[in-house]
């Protein structure tokens, strides 16, 4: 479900508070969530571990936790989607190239 800073390609699509929350909920999961595998782990476990840096977010934001959460699982998305589209036009030029020679 997170998305670690070190994956970051993606966030120049979003503004500058979104890019502040995003940032923030994803190195409070790399320090509450560690190493596991998101893929492997159950989302409610997950959501329990990040609730508290969503609950301060929310408080500071005058916004319910569930809106919060809903806006982080879309900027998350967005980011997720982004990284995609760039690995796909990587491959592809890679492929481009490979099939030249």
């Amino acid at each position: 479900m997170f998305q670690t800073n070190k994956n970051a390609n993606g966030y120049s699509s979003l503004n500058e508070e979104e890019k502040d929350m995003l940032s923030r909920i994803n190195a409070y999961a790399e320090k509450v969530l560690g190493d596991i595998d998101p893929q492997k782990t159950r989302i409610s476990f997950q959501l329990e571990k990040l609730k508290p840096v969503m609950q301060e977010i929310a408080d500071e934001k005058n916004m319910s936790l569930e809106d919060v959460f809903i806006k982080y699982m879309d900027l998350a998305s967005v980011v997720s989607a982004k990284q995609d589209a760039m690995v796909k036009e990587e491959l592809d030029e890679k492929i481009l190239d490979f099939t030249e020679y």
